[in-house]
């Protein structure tokens, strides 16, 4: 259970859907709802600049791209999950990593760093959905299943950079690579060399979406293994005709776009460009303009000219910092719902000050760390990736 944080008031979930002030998109009468209130205490900011002042060159504060504005004011670096462990990686000298992010990106932090550094996730209940979706019990009994169909011999993991430690080092175990969004196609091209078979997990969006767009296999190429269903819900016949065993997983955010959505934006701003993550459906994927990783998502939009109109189908917490940082463009929410990252969004500027305090008191908290043995096969499968052409 994540501790109480003695001395820093609590912000109630429910108001993460309350309010819109100082909302740019609002200003510009773009609906975009769920503004996040401001900090309840108004003495954590400048008690979050104490700590990190007094723990001076100790400290490295990472921020993932999807965090509130208010704790991405105190992070050294920003960026997705890969990226974000190999910048903890890169700070030998510092021994406390304040990950504010998820649970898997600070067990990825762990793996690449040092014994005599501590990777601290504010708090622990910041999980994720996705790689909540696959347990290492799961994925070795997908496994067996495999063996008895006769097609595990040729089949190559392929896991998600958003999985657990645990299915990181069965990938590594098994012989087969870590991707991201934004290598998707190569890992695949490199297991398809190695293999008959890709076993994908845990998302099974980004594995259909970069095997029928990039890859030119057709969507009855591809087979969903429910690790709910006895079997996984298919024949051993299905096993061996298919070629990508998707694993029925999916990114809460990212999954709840539809084909609606595109359709609904087309109309409310004209001549808007439709710009969406892989992890999207194949239906909202399909009808898009552009495809890409986060990264390719914020890069697109620094390239793109003024006054031009763009709707993005990623994290609400990223789109809205982007409108922010591209006032002389139109960037809208794809939906018209709130789609914050929930888990994501429990790492808010009273943890990170408790965290941080909790640093300066000599004590380290909510420390996030991987066994030897499975730090050890997850380090194998990273290694691979990135060894990938």
């Amino acid at each position: 259970m994540t501790e109480l944080m003695p001395g820093v008031e609590h912000t109630p979930l429910a108001l993460l859907m309350l309010g819109r002030q100082n909302d740019p998109l609002s200003e510009r009468g773009v609906d975009c709802p769920g503004d996040l209130p401001p900090a309840s205490d108004p003495t954590l900011v400048e008690r979050a600049r104490e700590a990190k002042a007094t723990l001076g060159k100790d400290l490295f504060v990472l921020g993932h791209h999807y965090q509130r504005d208010e704790v991405i004011a105190y992070a050294d670096v920003t960026g997705d999950s890969f990226r974000l462990a190999q910048q903890a990686a890169a700070r030998p000298e510092a021994p406390y990593l304040v990950f504010c992010g998820v649970h898997f990106m600070a067990e990825s932090a762990d793996i690449l760093t040092a014994d005599n550094q501590a990777v601290v996730l504010p708090d622990l209940a910041a999980g994720c959905s996705m790689a909540d979706m696959a347990s290492f019990e799961q994925i070795e009994d997908c496994w067996d299943v495999l063996t008895d169909a006769g097609v595990a011999d040729v089949t190559v993991p392929v896991s998600y950079m958003n999985s657990t430690a645990a299915i990181k080092g069965f990938t590594g175990r098994h012989g087969g690579t870590i991707c991201t969004s934004s290598n998707a196609e190569r890992a695949l091209e490199w297991a398809f060399a190695k293999g008959d078979k890709v076993l994908f997990t845990p998302d099974q969006h980004l594995g259909r979406n970069t095997a029928v767009r990039e890859l030119g296999l057709s969507l009855d190429d591809c087979v969903v293994f429910d690790p709910r269903k006895e079997s996984g819900g298919l024949t051993g016949q299905q096993l061996r005709d298919a070629k990508m065993l998707l694993w029925k997983g999916h990114c809460s955010v990212h999954g709840r776009f539809s084909k609606e959505s595109v359709d609904d934006v087309r109309v409310r701003v004209p001549g808007v460009t439709v710009l969406v993550h892989p992890e999207c459906k194949n239906e909202v994927v399909e009808a898009a303009d552009l495809v890409g990783s986060t990264d390719y998502i914020i890069k697109t939009l620094e390239a793109a000219p003024a006054g031009s109109s763009w709707a993005v189908a990623t994290e609400l917490n990223l789109v809205r910092r982007l409108a922010n940082a591209h006032p002389d463009k139109t960037v809208v929410f794809l939906d018209k719902t709130v789609c914050f990252c929930s888990t994501m969004n429990r790492i808010d500027l009273p943890h990170l000050v408790w965290s941080l305090e909790e640093l300066v008191a000599g004590r380290v908290p909510n420390r996030i760390t991987v066994d030897p043995d499975t730090a050890h096969h997850a380090r194998v499968a990273l290694a691979q990736m990135l060894a990938l052409p």
